[in-house]
Order: structure tokens, then C-alpha cells, then sequence
């Protein structure tokens, strides 16, 4: 009995997770997202196969992560290559279809007769009540004024006063979005009229009239506009291009700016050397001091080791942003403490923000003082793990300290470590948090015409194009994205094949 009803528990929770999944797809597919709701149908179908086949019971242990995998690795990666293929940016957000059907929906007024708005109250609904200059009044039955949403509403002659209180001022601004998507006819009229003002409704036409071939009639002005889909715009006889834009294939295009254009080629390429300087004396750093500390912590006669391997653990303990904002502060030009101390010993203050070399050093302090004890933690678990019998025999030859180092310590230890050095690269390759909360990439380039700082490393750059760009340039931004993504995964290639070369044969 126990075991029926936990079947059918299970029963109940995977059926509820169906449901939910068909609901999510049905919504996605209703957005518009066509491809992503086949693709979310097509993991319920395989979820369910997988989870109630017993042919595929092994994989069953292997599915989450598999599906974890795509979902949140190659598929962000592929959809970011796709888009370094379009002109996605802020000027160009919209598809041909929805841009168009923007362009359809503008109105212009065709001078009539404007009128007066009043709103009254009744329940949760409205009635508008409408007058004109000569005195004639229109009205509306009940309207329920619900959001955005497009109606349509037939007004007749006022013959009795509205039922209900009038509505402020405040009121009618509130409900300025729901009044907005009204369409109001006069009796006998076919004359639209829609809101033109906080409160008055004026007749309009629409602007632009489309043709079969695609092309759009501005019926105000007589000018033809027609869609360029090479460069995402609809475009007048002289050129000028509408807005809003719309995504269009550009190829290889973007690619061709990083290394074809010498306005993009001068900062990314400072940007790209900086990153690659600033993770490589990341690594270098942070494991000369950890290695050195670990070295003396490993010294047999050294006392109080355990209260000097907490001490030293403490900037790994604390999180890394909270780290960064303390360090912004103590390296503040003006207040702050470091300036204090260098001013009273030395009598300088250095500016550390504004002046591109010093800002990188301040980098590469902060980061090495982030960085040191997780290579203090590994060079000291490696150093435990080399024979004492090496260094024995190394003392009866009578071999001095620094031979001991070079020829025993340094050769053992450098083959297991390589693999998360490498490791270490890689992330500070795409090291963020540091850069964004520390410099954000300045002091910036002065002749660039993207924003590019001189701190700026591959990805922060990438953001500030994407995020930060006052045309916000999506698809160069996914163009740089997806050579970084190629950069880290040779890096991610070589630390595997490293692991593997290092790791022990079987016998």
C-alpha cells in the first residue's frame, strides 16, 4: 500500500511538471518565440521518455546535468554567436515585422473638430463624455479602461447628465495608457478620434499606407519609404532612414570592424594586450606570493603557524566585491588612507584613477592580494605531499636552501600546479567583478569611438559596447563575446590535455 501511493505521489508531481512545462511552452509560443517553444516541447517529450522509460534508466543520472549543459552553456553561446551576425543594437531592436507594424500605426491628425474629455466614475468602470466648441456633447456607455489594450468605442448624443463622480485631473493622467489605445467614433461618422492631448480626442488618419510590394505612402507628406534590408532601415528616396530600425543579417560584418576598422582596431587591440598582460601577472603574482608564504609556512621550526595560516586566509574568506569597495576607498585620491600614508612619509599622493599606469599597478595589487591565498592553500598541500626523504638526502649532500627549492620543490610541485595556473588565466581573463567595481575600465581612451578605458580588459569592454555605448551595439558586442568564448575554451583544451598528461598511468 505504501508503495502504490508513493507511485502514485510521483504520479501526481510529474504530471503537475507537464503541465507546467506545456503552460510555459504555450506561453513562450504565444510571445512569438516559435523556435523556442519547439524547442521547449521537444525537451518535455524527451524528459518524459527518460524519466519513464526503463530503457533509458541510466540515463537518468546523466540527464540533468546533460540538459543544465545546453541550457545554460551552448545555448547562451550559440544564441551569442547568432546575434554577431545581425545589427542588433538600440537602434535596431525590433524585426521587420513588428517595425513595420509600428510604422502602420501611426496616426496623424487630419484637422476636425477637437473634443473635450471628461471622465466619470461608475463602479470600476468609466464614461466619457465628450464636448466640442460649439457646445454638442457625446458619451459613451460603461468602458472599462484596461491597461494597453486596443477598443473601439461608438459614443451617442448626450441626452442626461453621466451617472457617477467626475474624475480629477490626476485620475485622467493615470488612466492616460488606457486612453491612448481608444478608438472613438462620432454617430453617423467614420471618422476615428484618438487622444491627442492629456485630455482631448481629435480625428486622425493613419501615416503611412502600405503597398504590395512592401513599400510604405507617408499620406501627410506623399514621401515612399522603402525597407532596406541591408541596412535595417526603412529609407526615403534621399536616404534618410526611419526609425525604429529592424535586425537584419549582416554577415560577417562585425567581425570584419573588429579587424578591419582602424577606429576598432586601436583600442581593442591595447584592450586585448592589457588582458592578456593583466592575467598573465595576475597568475604570476599571486603564485610568487603564495608560494613564498606557503614555503615559510612549511618550515618545520616556524611557531605559531596555524594563527599565521589564518591570518593570511582572511582576504579569501572575505568576499571578493566587499574586498574591491574597501580597496576603492582606501586608494581614493583625495581621502583616502594609502594617499595619507605616502603623503605624510614620502609627501606624494599618487592618482591612482586618473593616470592609465598607475591604475593598472592598483589592479594588480588588489587582485594579488584576492588571488594569494588560494595559491598559498594549493602550493601548501603540494609541498606536504613531497617526500621528506628528498630533503634528507638533499641535507646529507650538504645542498643549500636555495638548492633545495630550484631542484626539489619547484620541479614536483610545477606539473600538478600547471593545470590550475592555467585555470587561473582563464578567469582572470574574464575577471569582471575587478574591473567594473574597481576602475570600470578608466581612465578612458580619448580618441576612441566606442568607450574603451585603459584598465579595460575583453570583457568589460564588451559590456561597455553592449551596455554602456550610446547606440548600445549588441551584435559587435556578441561578436567580441564569441571570440572570447573561443579563447577560453583553447584555454579550457589545453588545461584538459594538461590534467591528462600529468595525471598518473595505470599500471
Amino acid at each position: 500500500m505504501q508503495r502504490i501511493n508513493r507511485r502514485l505521489a510521483w504520479m501526481v508531481l510529474g504530471a503537475l511538471l507537464l503541465m507546467t512545462g506545456f503552460w510555459l511552452v504555450f506561453t513562450v509560443y504565444r510571445a512569438g518565440h516559435y523556435w523556442l517553444a519547439l524547442g521547449g516541447l521537444t525537451l518535455l517529450g524527451v524528459s518524459g521518455w527518460v524519466f519513464t522509460s526503463p530503457r533509458a534508466y541510466a540515463w537518468r543520472y546523466l540527464y540533468p546535468g546533460v540538459v543544465a549543459m545546453l541550457v545554460f552553456v551552448l545555448f547562451p553561446a550559440l544564441y551569442t554567436a547568432r546575434i554577431g551576425f545581425t545589427n542588433y543594437s538600440s537602434t535596431n531592436l525590433l524585426t521587420f515585422s513588428r517595425a513595420t507594424a509600428y510604422l502602420l500605426d501611426q496616426t496623424y491628425s487630419s484637422g476636425g473638430d477637437p473634443l473635450q474629455l471628461s471622465l466619470y466614475a461608475h463602479g470600476k468602470n468609466y464614461q466619457l463624455r465628450l464636448s466640442n466648441e460649439a457646445g454638442q456633447v457625446w458619451q459613451s456607455a460603461d468602458v472599462k479602461l484596461d491597461g494597453a489594450k486596443k477598443q473601439t468605442v461608438t459614443l451617442h448624443e448626450a441626452s442626461v447628465a453621466p451617472v457617477g463622480d467626475r474624475a480629477s485631473f490626476r485620475e485622467v493622467i493615470a488612466q492616460q495608457a488606457a486612453l491612448k489605445a481608444l478608438t472613438l467614433y462620432l454617430p453617423g461618422s467614420n471618422e476615428p478620434y484618438r487622444l491627442v492631448s492629456l485630455s482631448g480626442f481629435a480625428p486622425v488618419s493613419p501615416l503611412y499606407r502600405q503597398a504590395a510590394d512592401g513599400r510604405l505612402t507617408n499620406l501627410k507628406t506623399g514621401e515612399v519609404l522603402r525597407p532596406n534590408f541591408e541596412t535595417g532601415f526603412y529609407e526615403t528616396a534621399a536616404g534618410e532612414q526611419i526609425a525604429p530600425g529592424f535586425r537584419v543579417n549582416v554577415g560577417w560584418s562585425n567581425f570584419e570592424r573588429l579587424f578591419g576598422s582602424a577606429e576598432l582596431q586601436a583600442p581593442l587591440l591595447s584592450v586585448f594586450i592589457w588582458t592578456v598582460l593583466f592575467a598573465a601577472l595576475t597568475v604570476l603574482f599571486t603564485f610568487s606570493v603564495g608560494f613564498v608564504l606557503a614555503t615559510v609556512l612549511s618550515w618545520e621550526a616556524l611557531r605559531f603557524k596555524t594563527a599565521y595560516r589564518v591570518l593570511l586566509f582572511l582576504p579569501y574568506a572575505v568576499p571578493g566585491f566587499i574586498s574591491i569597495l574597501i580597496f576603492r576607498g582606501l586608494f581614493n585620491e583625495n581621502f583616502g588612507e594609502i594617499n595619507m600614508v605616502l603623503n605624510g612619509l614620502f609627501g606624494i599622493s599618487p592618482n591612482w584613477f586618473s593616470d592609465p599606469l598607475l591604475a593598472k599597478m592598483m589592479l594588480l595589487i588588489v587582485n594579488t592580494w584576492l588571488g594569494y591565498p588560494y595559491m598559498m592553500l594549493l602550493c601548501l598541500g603540494l609541498i606536504k605531499s613531497i617526500p621528506s626523504d628528498l630533503y634528507e638526502a638533499s641535507a646529507i649532500n650538504g645542498a643549500s636552501a636555495w638548492t633545495n627549492l630550484t631542484r626539489i620543490t619547484l620541479p614536483l610541485i610545477a606539473k600538478p600546479i600547471m593545470p590550475l595556473l592555467i585555470a587561473s588565466f582563464a578567469f582572470n581573463f574574464n575577471n569582471f567583478v575587478l574591473i567594473s567595481l574597481l576602475t570600470d575600465g578608466r581612465p578612458d581612451f580619448t580618441d576612441s569611438v566606442v568607450p574603451a578605458g585603459t584598465t579595460d580588459i575583453l570583457v568589460s569592454y564588451t559590456y561597455r559596447i553592449a551596455f554602456q555605448d550610446s547606440g548600445q551595439n549588441f551584435g559587435l558586442a556578441a561578436a567580441i563575446s564569441t571570440l572570447i568564448f573561443i579563447l577560453v575554451a583553447v584555454l579550457s583544451l589545453i588545461n584538459l590535455r594538461l590534467s591528462r598528461v600529468n595525471a598518473p598511468e595505470k599500471k
